[in-house]
């Protein structure tokens, strides 16, 4: 660090699913590659701490596949951004988000380049890049950016990524998911032709899919964890987090409430949402959501603006829920993900 003038960060969201991790890796590895600026280092992040990186289990699979080692990789508690953009050092690039969580909020000056494929909820003004799309995956924008980039930077490696990434995202390109997009299809098609040894998709998704949802021995905290956001406003913060089993299973493991209890108060939330998913054979998918907090009117807050939602309605049914503090829904709207959610919870609180 001390031997460069400018450190340009590359940073997914704090979920850190394979999007995001995929998107900074590949368009950090780019950057490096293509830029002019002779003393800047291109440096992706992983936004979440090195423990937690086990549980996003569909990445470690795919990079493990790849060759790509986890020694190689730099997480959020390895790197002070704090501290470079206090020298002056520091310029940030925004994959698969662009609203930084309040604790990060002194970054936001720091924001040269944001690449999303969710609701635009904040306006950034020039020289900041915004290109925000309504693709099926990030990875798609990060792979047409190198595909009209200079010829023979990709190599089969980033390819591979941005090959499973996409197909993982989109669901195998399957339209009954309510995901792909003919973009995403156009990438898919583009690094197949560009690399005919990549693997068979049903292949690389069928593998994924299963790391991804093999929630085997994890606990409940691990689960909430495992694919994690959280919202805030100036008095709360509440997690959604999103969980790869069926609800009625989630609802019914022992002691539910007073896990979820210790998990809102180790780590100062004040409510919780689960956002289950699983699919069936079609690649349909079937969504089921939890609220939980100990705060009545904070629950009800929550609870009311997702039953009420226009854009996109969630279409919600009432589910019975063993618990007291936890409301049960069905999502009848099964195509409206955390993305389209997210912005309904944030503008309740």
């Amino acid at each position: 660090i001390r031997q460069h003038q400018e450190i340009h960060v590359v940073m997914g969201n704090e979920a850190c699913d394979l999007d995001s991790t995929v998107s900074a890796l590949a368009l950090a590895y780019f950057l490096a590659q293509t830029s002019p600026a002779p003393r800047a280092a291109f440096v992706p992040v992983l936004n979440i701490p090195r423990a937690d990186f086990a549980l996003r289990t569909e990445t470690t699979f795919l990079l493990r596949d790849r060759g790509v080692p986890a020694a190689s990789l730099i997480f959020r508690d390895e790197i002070d951004l704090g501290g470079l953009h206090h020298a002056g050092l520091l310029s940030l690039t925004l994959v698969d988000h662009h609203v930084l969580p309040g604790a990060d909020a002194a970054l936001e000056e720091a924001v040269v380049e944001v690449l999303d494929h969710r609701p635009l909820e904040r306006d950034r003004s020039p020289p900041c890049q915004v290109t925000v799309e309504p693709v099926g995956s990030c990875a798609t924008l990060v792979t047409e950016r190198i595909l009209q980039g200079p010829p023979g930077v990709l190599d089969r490696t980033t390819a591979a990524l941005l090959h499973g990434t996409i197909l993982l995202d989109c669901i195998n390109l399957s339209p009954a998911a309510g995901k792909v997009t003919p973009r995403d299809v156009a990438c898919v098609s583009l690094l197949e032709e560009r690399f005919p040894e990549l693997p068979a998709r049903d292949a690389v998704f069928g593998a994924l899919q299963a790391a991804k949802f093999d929630v085997t021995g994890l606990t409940t905290e691990q689960m909430l964890r495992k694919d994690l956001k959280v919202i805030s406003n100036d008095e709360v913060v509440v997690a959604i987090s999103g969980v790869f089993e069926d609800l009625e299973t989630f609802l019914l493991r022992p002691g539910l409430l007073q896990d979820l209890e210790a998990f809102c108060q180790g780590r100062g939330y004040a409510g919780l949402v689960a956002m289950t998913v699983s699919f069936n054979e079609r690649h349909e998918p079937t969504r089921k959501l939890a609220v939980y907090s100990r705060q009545e009117p904070l629950r009800g807050t929550l609870c009311r603006a997702l039953e009420e939602a226009t854009t996109p309605a969630l279409l919600l049914q009432p589910l019975p829920s063993p618990w007291p503090g936890v409301a049960a829904y069905a999502q009848g709207n099964s195509v409206a993900a955390r993305k389209k959610v997210l912005p309904i919870l944030r503008a309740a609180l």
